[in-house]
């Protein structure tokens, strides 16, 4: 048995665990010691006995102990993250163009879906190759300044890697262990800056600005104690962003933005645009609240579409037209119940309505929304299209939106509102 044993029963029993106990459990994790029942024990013990922040720190420096950590000989190294919960909430893929334009080291490693529809690899892949050797990934950086990459060919935190294939079956993803993954990969990537989005709402992650401001003082503390300079950003989580959900969905909005498509998402472009800000706002050289503009300036001038064009060559482009995207040859229309206004939208539903449909393994598979919150309807109109390659995702899915479509049709003044830091 792993040496690291007594300590898992220790927090199977609900104890507070010690910095050598976390790191003898993670060091077993990483060298694949424990069986699938000994890690589900663990990361349902972690889920049901929160983790106290220090534990929270215990687990991420135990993290980085056994990561393999990327040294790439600059000062500034930036990065954006979002805490998930939001279908179609793919800003990295703009971001990422955006401060590479602009200059700054950015090498984006990211984790597939856990409990949503598309990751940001499930949707860079369908544009190009994610599963990077890391001597292609190190090459790619610096001729470019930024990749979009799956994190797992880079094993720059193995023992990350096991966990989430524990919790993406059950989709767990408790706040100690989702700050521990987060914080370690950006340090093992080398990240100096980092900018978080926590997006609130009513059926977000993150429902209340209470608990926000609870997770943000704890991932505050721990990046602090891993020497990281972290900013993190409130934001809008009551919807999903963008109009597609799915891998190729997704792709096409992304590609719609970066192109200043007429068609383009506005609410997926502000919130990039804002991130990318932030972010360019890490340089010494830019005055603070100057990065919005610059942002724009480089997204509206097309530096940012070259530099995405540039980095899906080096990865290995595929064969994607974003104006005839190849969706799920079977598909139907969810319709309004009735007439007035989309007062409420359940990302929660939405994205599990997408996930029966088939995303992300099937990449065409999603939902396609046709109507945003505040849009007035009438009745009998479509408010969203469900896409799918298989007859018995498309039977799942339509009985899924049945039971509950994921829209409320109400009043203008039923609309939720949000407090947000941009």
């Amino acid at each position: 048995p792993p040496e690291s044993m007594g300590a898992l029963f220790r927090k199977i029993a609900g104890e507070r665990l010690r910095r050598e106990d976390l790191r003898a459990i993670v060091r077993d994790i990483a060298e694949h010691r424990y069986s699938k029942i000994e890690l589900t024990a663990f990361v349902v013990a972690c889920n049901r006995d929160e983790l106290d922040r220090e534990e929270v720190f215990f687990l991420s420096d135990a993290m980085v102990a056994t990561d393999q950590r990327l040294d790439w000989h600059e000062g500034l190294l930036v990065d954006k993250h979002c805490i998930g919960g939001i279908p179609g909430n793919r800003t990295s893929m703009l971001v990422v163009p955006i401060v590479a334009a602009h200059g700054m080291l950015c090498p984006k490693t990211s984790s597939r879906a856990i409990t949503s529809p598309a990751g940001t690899a499930d949707t860079m892949e369908v544009l190009a190759n994610v599963e990077l050797p890391l001597q292609d990934l190190l090459r790619i950086v610096r001729d470019h300044r930024g990749c979009l990459a799956w994190g797992g060919t880079a094993q720059l935190s193995p023992a990350d890697d096991v966990l989430i294939s524990v919790e993406r079956p059950l989709s767990i993803d408790s706040p100690g262990q989702m700050v521990a993954s987060i914080l370690s990969k950006k340090i093992a990537a080398g990240s100096t800056h980092l900018v978080l989005d926590i997006p609130i709402g009513p059926t977000a992650k993150v429902r209340s600005m209470p608990e926000a401001q609870r997770l943000r003082r704890l991932f505050e503390y721990v990046a602090r104690r891993l020497g990281l300079s972290l900013d993190v950003v409130i934001t809008d989580g009551r919807q999903p962003i963008g109009n597609g959900i799915g891998p190729v969905l997704e792709a096409r909005d992304v590609m719609r933005v970066l192109e200043n498509d007429p068609r383009a998402p506005n609410d997926l472009r502000q919130k990039s645009l804002r991130l990318a800000g932030r972010l360019i706002e890490c340089d010494p050289d830019v005055r603070g609240g100057d990065g919005y503009a610059i942002a724009r300036d480089i997204l509206d001038s097309g530096r940012a579409l070259a530099r995405m064009q540039a980095i899906i060559a080096a990865q290995g482009s595929k064969a994607f037209d974003h104006n005839h995207p190849r969706l799920g040859a079977l598909h139907f229309e969810v319709c309004a119940p009735a007439d007035g206004v989309v007062a409420g939208i359940d990302n929660q539903q939405i994205a599990r309505i997408a996930r029966l449909a088939g995303a992300p393994k099937v990449k065409g598979a999603g939902v396609d929304l046709l109507c945003k919150l505040g849009d007035a309807v009438v009745s009998g109109q479509p408010l969203y299209r469900v896409h799918a390659d298989f007859p018995a995702d498309l039977e799942f899915a339509r009985q899924s939106s049945a039971h509950g479509s994921g829209y409320r049709v109400g009043t203008a003044d039923e609309v939720p509102r949000v407090y947000v830091e941009f």
